[in-house]
């Protein structure tokens, strides 16, 4: 199990993006919480479509759940439509994961 959540920065200890499609990096976890990578978001800045892209780029890396403050319509669409499983929640990135595990 993959989890991926959107961050302000690079560490476990970041706090999460309030944007999904948009956040600057995301944070890979494995479902025992450790932190397996750091992502810099290609779509953070830019024209649209960057919630599908996102989406795209995390089910492209086996990511099974993914975590933001929040996810925009087209961004949960393309999610659903992946099988990825989403969480809205604020925060330590770190907590979250151990909330999103347990």
């Amino acid at each position: 199990m993959k989890i991926a959540v959107a961050a302000t920065n690079k560490n476990k200890n970041s706090e999460i993006s309030p944007l999904g499609g948009r956040a600057p990096f995301y944070l890979i976890f494995n479902e025992k919480g450790e932190l397996l990578d750091s992502l810099s978001n290609p779509f953070a800045v830019g024209g649209g479509g960057a919630g599908f892209a996102v989406a795209k780029m995390l089910a492209d890396r086996k990511i099974d759940t993914v975590i933001a403050g929040g996810f925009g319509s087209n961004m949960i669409g393309a999610l659903e439509e992946r099988g990825l499983k989403y969480y809205e929640m604020s925060g330590n990135a770190q907590k979250a994961v151990s909330k999103a595990i347990s």
